[in-house]
């Protein structure tokens, strides 16, 4: 491997700029004698509304205190409950540059680093991932559903969340240093279908922040803030029954609550005819199945 140390004027430790444009002015950078073509950043405009206690304690783990390093959080919960939301509005409110990386089990050790691609006159282009394009620009990563990754994808992350703050690339063979202002965290869903983490990972995936669903009134708000044109009584009574819901222990997630009641909105365009109960059970069965239809109905 190729480890270029500690230099140049660029956006990262090692790293030159060869081209402007993109995050910082900077899209491609060379890194020896290999030019690495950074991604975009993720133009993700969101607003995160109550439990300000999780805000306050992600901004806590991404902090510097005495030249320490930031800690790499992982956020947790049930699927829709807002992770990635919670996630991507602290980093805006940090200023950070925001990337995302949707992990899957298929996620390959080179998906998360460098990927080579045929470029003009059959010439090979080194791309960044997301998580390297934000090692090099200072950026914020997010890397959801990191626990859908095999233990082989996260070994390949292990020096880059402890004090070595790297990533090696056998493809392009370089070693990569992150940026001082790089931050990562990763969400992490509580469902079946997730492997489990080695302890080695786990131990560097710290704090863990954990979230949880909000009340009525939060509920209601998010509903009211991503769906300003849907009647009212409509939000309340899927506010009503998300709270009801959660009492019951039923998966249904804010997500789901959006998802119902913009579909409930639909449907009265096309049968103005139909009670607003009537369309939002309908809306209920169609989102989220024949049981919880007829369970909306009967616990409201």
């Amino acid at each position: 491997m190729k480890d270029q140390g500690k230099g140049v004027q660029g956006i990262s430790a090692q790293g030159t700029v060869v081209q402007g444009k993109g995050v910082q002015g900077k899209n491609v950078v060379e890194i020896g004698s290999v030019t690495i073509h950074l991604c975009e950043p993720d133009q993700i405009d969101v607003e995160w509304i109550g439990q300000e206690d999780l805000v306050r304690q992600l901004r806590a783990a991404w902090k510097t205190q005495g030249g320490e390093l930031p800690m790499n959080p992982r956020i947790v919960g049930k699927p829709g409950s807002g992770k990635t939301t919670l996630a991507c509005a602290v980093a805006r409110s940090l200023g950070q540059a925001l990337y995302l990386f949707q992990a899957t089990s298929d996620t390959r050790p080179e998906d998360l680093i460098i990927t080579p691609v045929i470029g003009s006159r059959n010439s090979i282009r080194y791309m960044a991932s997301s998580i390297v394009s934000a090692m090099l620009c200072g950026g914020t990563v997010i890397l959801d559903e990191g626990n859908r990754m095999s233990e082989k994808s996260w070994a390949s992350l292990a020096p880059l969340l402890d004090r070595r703050r790297y990533v090696e690339s056998v493809v392009a063979g370089i070693k990569i240093h992150a940026h001082p202002n790089f931050r990562f965290c990763t969400t992490m869903n509580e469902d079946m279908s997730t492997f489990e983490l080695p302890e080695y990972i786990q131990s560097r995936l710290q704090p863990q922040v954990f979230v949880d669903f909000s009340d009525r009134d939060e509920e209601l708000a998010i509903l009211r803030q991503n769906l300003p044109a849907t009647e009212n009584e409509i939000l309340e009574y899927v506010a009503d029954f998300l709270q009801v819901a959660h009492e019951r222990e039923q998966e249904c997630s804010i997500r789901d609550g959006i998802n119902i009641a913009h579909y409930a909105g639909l449907l009265g365009q096309e049968y103005p005819e139909l009670e607003i109960p009537l369309r939002v059970q309908q809306s209920a069965r169609m989102v989220m199945g024949q049981r919880i239809g007829q369970y909306f109905l009967r616990e409201l």
